[in-house]
């Protein structure tokens, strides 16, 4: 050690000892600093500071040596060979070089160690080298201890160098140790070097020739070193400002990225796990940093979505194309779920390894919910627009077609793909009238008049309605609308069968749906107008009304299907034999009525005998032969009416005089029918209140056992007093009460007063009361019947109703409804005037009647007719056989009691038994009549 505190303080001039240690300082000074860079940096950056490092701290060491050599005299001249100088410097820059790339490249003590002993290894080749290149008059010698001191000691100062850089976190610390760990490395072992060497003069050696000379040599390093150290220097204060700036750029983007709270913005490492988080995604996600960095950012997905791998197939997809990027489902801490938008991208090292992932996320769910809103409003737009009715074209102001529906296609016989090339509308109406005219010319022309006249419309009322019938004989509807952008939306609706169904409906309401004749309406019609004309050229006009004879006979026999056919026919002949002047419709059911101009009396009787003979003529239904005819009634204007209300009911008057009458088909208008008809609807109003005055009055007539003469029960008769016709008869009245509806409240006052009457009596006897086929035929009859039992007290037992047959023929299986329901009431049904009218067995069959009542008829021909005796027999016997009672009307005679005792009939009633009379009339007060 004493030798080398020698050898430094004679053997060197310290001035220049200084400035050698100085420069040592400042190159190592420079080498710390390029090596902190490239520590820092990655890729091919971290190389080229590791290599500038390298070169500088090489040349810097060289120049400290050759420096401090400078310094050294040892009392002989000196001189230096050039090629191992230069050798000392190159192998100073190799081995400094590869030194520095260990440190900055490999990991934990590797790093340092080795790169120091390497550092320390480059110094001591470089020194030794450059004392070979020391020419000298005389011999060098080496002290070896000192020698492998002085490489040690260089080697332990580079590790600790090195180790300082590695292990400090403090960059300033780390640079000042280093630089003078490394300084203290390069001196010590020069030092120690230089006190291992003693030069041993040989005066007679003649000088070295061609080596450098020491003021030269001295003047390169010191130029070479200072400007090396300068550009070193200036490169790594660059450097540290550009650092800085990037620094405070990245801290400025950094705080940026984590004040957005509209984006969740935050980094994953290449496995996926959060690395960084943001207001945004606390904001979005409902994480704080603490609790979700580290953790892997599948926590946002759904357990679904895990299980199938869509998180790790994300970032497999980012790698694979350099972005990721979807809308899904995400979710937050909470468990609530959000609509977010994603992108994912891979981030890399300089040295181009992957670093991570940056990921950006966005909360779309307004967005999501606003379209989603849009697209289902949209579809159901094309839904409906698909589904319309209607065609609906929308076109711009070039008049260029823009959206059409399926059905205008239809309409027009549009493909999709021609109706989606942007066709004019006038091409749209080239192209219809092209594929129905051969003749282009043709054609274009009817395509011109179209396009013009609805372009007129448009232009002229803003839009409008136009029905065109198009050349396949459909009729379109179109309606023109025109929009503030100058275009304008058409609508287009087949009206075809709508103005069809119109027609028809216009047919139908002036026309029979049946016979295809018209009616009562267009019949009126014509005649006003036939009227009118007769009354400005003096001209006859005749009204002829029809009415069919038996019709309901070919309905009750043959069924509706029959009835039907024989109006048709019957309407087709009449129609058939019409000339001018001459007109026939039907007013419904079996009536017609007729009109004839004429001048000449003859004219009308032969228009009257044609509809008669066409009313005569047989038809053929299946296999029966149908007979028809009529009753016609004529009423002339002016002579019978001069309005056509007026001579349509005269007309109907003379019809029902010909239908009275036994043989007379036709029947002119008298005046007389008019004050017949008059005093008939006196009758008819005046019977409607005979109620209310008690015009009305409940007789009785007895009805007996045939065989024991036992009182049975009483039919109720009803009569009517008129004030001033006084007794009017009952097949007078009766019918009229049918027609104009009064029955039914008779029939109820009779029903209840009845009723009323029969429960104070002592006796059990029955009463019989008619129901009138309008009375059957009304809904209320049943609870009528059951409201009255109920009020009166009377026991259903002892009612007895009686209906004929015709009550039920209209509606037969609707009547046989409602009398059974009556009959679960307890009230007891009989059919009347049974072997006349419509009698049939059939009925008798349908319905379990419990009384048969012969009509009165029989026995007024029993004693002398043999077939009245036989029907009567014969009815009886079925009586019997049926287990039902038979009733015989009209027993006048002893003699006509005797036979119905002698065929075993059970009951009769008539006036050989007792006369129809007021019950007070028959006995004395009700006790008596319960003896009776």
């Amino acid at each position: 050690m004493f030798k080398v505190l020698t050898c430094l303080v004679v053997e060197h001039d310290l001035k220049l000892v200084v400035l050698a240690a100085l420069i040592c300082f400042l190159s190592s000074y420079g080498a710390v600093t390029l090596l902190q860079r490239g520590r820092s940096s990655a890729g091919k950056a971290r190389a080229i500071w590791a290599v500038a490092a390298g070169i500088a701290s090489g040349f810097g060491i060289w120049a400290t040596h050759f420096i401090a050599m400078l310094a050294y005299d040892p009392g002989v001249v000196l001189g230096y060979q050039i090629d191992l100088t230069a050798l000392s410097l190159a192998v100073a820059v190799v081995l400094t070089t590869m030194a520095l790339l260990i440190a900055t490249y490999a990991q934990g003590p590797v790093s340092w160690i080795i790169g120091g002993i390497v550092l320390g290894f480059g110094v001591a080749c470089m020194h030794f080298l450059g004392m070979s290149a020391l020419d000298v008059p005389g011999r060098i010698r080496w002290d070896w201890t000192l020698v492998v001191a002085s490489i040690v000691a260089g080697s332990l100062f580079d590790v600790g160098a090195l180790r300082t850089i590695a292990l400090v976190d403090r960059p300033l610390k780390a640079k000042v140790l280093a630089t003078l760990f490394m300084t203290l490395g390069i001196v010590a072992l020069h030092f120690t070097a230089m006190g291992a060497v003693t030069i041993e003069a040989d005066l007679l050696l003649p000088a070295p020739a061609g080596m450098i000379q020491p003021h030269f040599l001295a003047f390169v390093i010191a130029g070479t070193a200072f400007f090396l150290l300068t550009m070193v220097l200036l490169a790594a204060g660059f450097a540290h400002h550009a650092e800085l700036s990037a620094a405070a750029s990245e801290r400025e983007f950094a705080r940026f990225v984590r004040s957005v709270k509209d984006y969740a913005i935050y980094m994953l490492d290449v496995k996926g796990h959060v690395a960084s988080w943001n207001a945004g995604a606390e904001a979005n996600k409902g994480y704080t940093a603490d609790e979700i960095i580290g953790r892997n950012f599948a926590c946002f997905y759904s357990s679904e979505d895990q299980r199938v791998g869509l998180p790790q197939r994300a970032l497999d997809e980012a790698c694979a194309n350099g972005k990721f990027e979807c809308e899904g489902w995400r979710y937050r801490k909470d468990g609530t779920r959000f609509w977010a938008h994603v992108v994912i991208d891979p981030f890399l090292h300089e040295d181009g390894t992957h670093a991570g992932f940056i990921k950006i996320v966005k909360d779309i769910t307004k967005q999501k919910v606003d379209a989603d809103r849009i697209a289902e409003v949209s579809k159901n737009l094309d839904i409906a627009l698909e589904n319309m009715s209607q065609g609906i074209c929308l076109f711009d102001s070039g008049d260029r077609l823009l959206l059409s529906n399926r059905r205008c296609r239809e309409i027009f016989g549009f493909s999709e793909t021609l109706a989606g090339k942007g066709l004019t509308f006038h091409q749209i109406l080239d192209e219809v009238f092209a594929r129905t005219y051969s003749d282009p010319a043709i054609a274009r022309t009817k395509s011109e008049e179209l396009y013009q006249k609805h372009r007129v419309d448009m232009v002229g009322k803003g839009g409008g309605d136009i029905v065109e019938k198009l050349p396949n004989g459909r009729s379109i509807l179109t309606k023109h609308r025109t929009l503030a952008d100058g275009g304008w939306v058409s609508t287009y609706e087949d009206i075809t069968e709508r103005l069809d169904s119109e027609e028809q409906i216009s047919f139908l309401a002036r026309h029979d749906s049946l016979t295809g004749l018209p009616n009562r309406l267009q019949f009126s019609s014509y005649l006003e107008e036939e009227l009118d004309a007769a009354a400005w050229f003096s001209r006859k006009v005749a009204v002829i009304g029809l009415d069919l004879n038996k019709f309901k006979e070919v309905n009750d026999l043959h069924g509706h299907a029959a009835g039907d056919f024989v109006l048709v026919t019957i309407a087709q002949r009449m129609k058939s034999l019409l000339q001018e002047g001459e007109f026939v419709a039907r007013f419904g059911g079996d009536e017609f009525a007729a009109v004839k101009r004429f001048e000449d009396l003859s004219e009308l009787n032969d228009f009257v005998r044609r509809i008669e003979k066409s009313l005569h003529e047989e038809m053929r239904f299946g296999d029966f032969e149908l007979k028809s005819g009529g009753s016609m009634g004529v009423a002339i204007y002016p002579q019978d009416a001069e309005t056509a209300e007026t001579l349509i009911n005269n007309a109907d008057l003379a019809m029902y005089r010909a239908k009275a009458a036994l043989n007379q088909t036709v029947c002119f208008y008298e005046v007389s029918m008019d004050e017949a008809a008059r005093q008939r609807r006196s009758l008819a109003n005046d019977l409607w209140d005979a109620i209310e005055k008690k015009q009305l009055a409940l007789h009785y007539q007895v009805q007996k056992s045939v065989m024991s003469g036992d009182v049975i029960g009483y039919e109720v008769l009803l009569r009517w007093h008129h004030p001033d016709r006084g007794m009017v008869p009952p097949n007078e009245f009766i019918p009229l009460a049918e027609e104009c509806g009064a029955i039914l409240p008779i029939g109820e006052w009779v029903l209840r007063e009845a009723c009323r009457e029969a429960a104070g009596w002592q006796s059990a006897h029955k009463i019989a009361v008619n129901l009138s086929p309008v009375q059957l035929a009304n809904g209320d009859i049943v609870s009528l019947v059951e409201a009255v039992l109920s009020e009166t007290g009377l026991d259903p037992k002892r009612l007895e109703l009686e209906i004929t047959e015709s009550t039920i023929i209209d509606d037969k299986e609707r009547a046989l409804l409602t009398l059974r329901q009556i009959k679960e009431l307890g009230v007891t049904i009989a059919i009347d005037d049974f072997g006349t009218g419509y009698s049939s067995l059939e009925t008798l069959r349908a319905f379990p009647f419990d009384k048969i009542k012969l009509d009165k008829s029989f026995m007024w021909e029993v004693e002398a007719s043999p077939q009245a005796k036989a029907i009567v027999r014969a009815i009886l016997a079925l009586g019997q056989s049926l287990s039902v009672p038979v009733l015989a009307e009209g027993v006048e005679t002893q003699t006509q009691l005797d036979i119905l005792q002698a065929e075993g009939c059970d009951e009769a009633q008539g006036y050989l038994l007792g006369r129809p009379a007021p019950i007070s009339s028959l006995v004395s007060g009700r006790s008596k009549v319960a003896a009776a």
